[in-house]
């Protein structure tokens, strides 16, 4: 089935199965390499990718449910050669440690964020819910 999708700005039409995961065609099809597979069942959050700005599991995401939506990488969340302010903030206090689950932080805070721009304590632990694999986070 084709299905017409918005990632990072650009316009894609990819044929695929209705029901396959978001995941795997930005990974697969379309060669976007930084969204991660972590556990494949919506928990860890390597998977965490924007549908319409909000932070989803794009593991457990049909791509059915993508279409006419806009959605963004880590590769599309800031334009150009500038970081996003998350990934500059990430890179200042030198948080990663293997990076392989850093993607989908990043995309759970920057989502966070634009939401709510001066999160409790509260509202980080209730969002931001990734598992860290190398068990460096929490």
């Amino acid at each position: 089935m084709e299905i017409s999708l918005t990632i990072n700005g650009t316009e894609h039409k990819v044929d695929v199965h209705k029901n396959t995961p978001l995941l795997w065609v930005v990974r697969d099809v379309l060669d976007l390499k930084g969204t991660k597979f972590g556990c494949g069942k919506a928990a860890c959050g390597a998977c965490t990718l924007h549908v319409d700005g909000e932070a989803i599991r794009s593991c457990s995401y049909a791509v059915k449910f993508a279409a006419g939506k806009n959605i963004t990488t880590i590769e599309g969340i800031s334009p150009g050669e500038e970081l996003h302010p998350v990934q500059q903030a990430w890179k200042e206090e030198v948080v990663p440690q293997c990076g392989y689950c850093q993607p989908g932080f990043i995309m759970a805070t920057a989502a966070l964020l634009e939401k709510i721009p001066n999160p409790t304590d509260e509202d980080i632990d209730q969002n931001i819910v990734n598992i860290c694999r190398c068990a460096t986070y929490y």
